[in-house]
């Protein structure tokens, strides 16, 4: 009976680490502006190889990860804003004549 039980327990820890890594993945990939659901897929049907594959995938340029960094502390040297978008009204147009 002690195998049955060790089995168990191996199988408990197995377990936890399939969920996380499925929480891992799915954390990554919500953070590198994909959403949450590539992610999630990935780390439940690959496991710790999903988790490897976030961390290869480039960020997209309205993430969070580019935006606040990895673990969602401001950046110290934020990227500069770009003249196009100073994020205002636009000015009135000029009047003609």
């Amino acid at each position: 009976m002690t195998v049955f039980g060790l089995i168990g327990a191996t199988a408990l820890w197995l377990t936890y680490a399939w969920l996380l890594s499925a929480i891992a993945s799915s954390y990554l990939s919500h953070r590198k502006g994909y959403g949450e659901r590539p992610g999630l897929a990935s780390g439940l049907l690959l496991n710790v190889v999903g988790i490897l594959i976030w961390l290869i995938v480039p960020a997209k340029g309205d993430s969070a990860w580019k935006r606040q960094g990895p673990w969602g502390r401001e950046l110290k040297n934020p990227p500069p804003a770009r003249a196009e978008d100073t994020g205002g009204a636009e000015p009135p147009p000029a009047a003609a004549g």
